[in-house]
């Protein structure tokens, strides 16, 4: 069978699943902005329960002026005796820009858990999921998993505007949906004090209030590095194609 008669013989995408896909698009990139000003008022990750700008960090990243390690008035102990808690001022003003941020940054975490539990009830109930998400044991067979890297490696990947997935396609998809999200889902609330009062045993789960903010960072990079990839992807495959599947659900 040719590409087209492939491509005419293969179903739609969903009126449902490319209205969810472009609200997931929009509230990828609104978390993306958001997270990255909210990242930039205090650009340092640690592990564990605490952490600040006088503690040693696990990554530092050089994003803002807020990421300057040094500039500090005389440190202050609050207490005579090692180990006590210190207290510093800075010599430069702080970029903070953390109110709005968070907010909308909450805001679209919402529309984006509301809309992927949507989707994910709704993929699972007709089947979408199983049909077209879910790798198969054929697709990942060394067979499978061979034929599907070697069309890659040479560019030879199928252009029928996404009626059908790959393998590897197959498992990011799959990996992103039950690994990636779940995780910057938990992560995220893991770090409102409201939340742990509830449920402490989330910052048990993932080893404290600054392991989790790590974390979800962490899933995040991942979850835009999968984003980048995928649009980089449908450019190279035929972006008119795959635009026009993916709004009017022509594939022509």
């Amino acid at each position: 069978m040719s590409v087209d008669a492939a491509s005419r013989a293969s179903p739609r995408h969903p009126v449902w699943a490319r209205c969810a896909h472009w609200v997931a698009a929009v509230s990828i990139l609104v978390l993306a902005v958001t997270g990255l000003v909210i990242l930039m008022a205090h650009p340092r990750l640690y592990w564990g329960e605490v952490g600040n700008a006088l503690t040693p960090a696990l990554l530092e990243l050089p994003i803002s002026r807020n990421y300057r390690h040094g500039g500090w008035e005389a440190v202050t102990p609050f207490f005579d005796r090692p180990g006590s808690p210190v207290s510093a001022s800075r010599r430069f003003p702080l970029f903070n820009e953390n109110s709005w941020g968070r907010s909308l940054h909450f805001l679209a975490a919402w529309v984006f858990a509301l809309t992927g539990l949507a989707y994910l009830a709704t993929a699972i109930a007709t089947g979408h999921l199983r049909r077209r998400v879910v790798p198969t044991a054929r697709d990942l067979s060394a067979a499978g998993l061979r034929e599907d890297v070697t069309r890659h490696l040479r560019l030879s990947v199928r252009r029928d505007g996404g009626a059908s997935y790959g393998t590897l396609q197959k498992i990011a998809y799959t990996v992103v949906i039950a690994v990636l999200l779940p995780l910057a889902a938990l992560t995220g609330v893991t770090m409102s004090p409201a939340v742990t009062t509830a449920f402490p045993f989330l910052l048990t789960l993932f080893g404290g209030m600054q392991s989790a903010r790590t974390l979800h960072f962490a899933a995040w990079v991942a979850i835009v590095a999968f984003s980048v990839v995928h649009v980089v992807m449908v450019a190279a495959t035929g972006f008119r194609q795959h635009m026009r599947a993916m709004t009017i659900g022509d594939r022509s």
